[in-house]
């Protein structure tokens, strides 16, 4: 009992973390899609610097790309 116990709370954690992880970052991804200065925060931290143009397109792209695991059921696109 005392080895089963600290496995299953090791195991919940990490289940736990995970899924409160994807939607930290689902979250953040939904709000860069509408706040271009996050947008252009993250480009920088990667290393770009993009004009309006490559904004625009950026925003775009976020915004026609769906959310895996909505509507798609995990399915990959061909």
């Amino acid at each position: 009992m005392q080895i089963v116990i600290p496995i299953i709370t090791l195991i919940v954690g990490l289940v736990a973390g995970f899924f409160i992880g994807a939607y930290y970052l689902r979250k953040q991804l939904e709000k860069m899609q509408s706040d271009p200065e996050a947008l252009q925060k993250m480009a920088k931290q990667m290393g770009y610097n993009l004009n309006g143009k490559q904004m625009q397109r950026a925003q775009q792209m976020m915004k026609n790309q769906p959310m895996s695991g909505k509507g798609q059921g995990g399915r990959k696109r061909r």
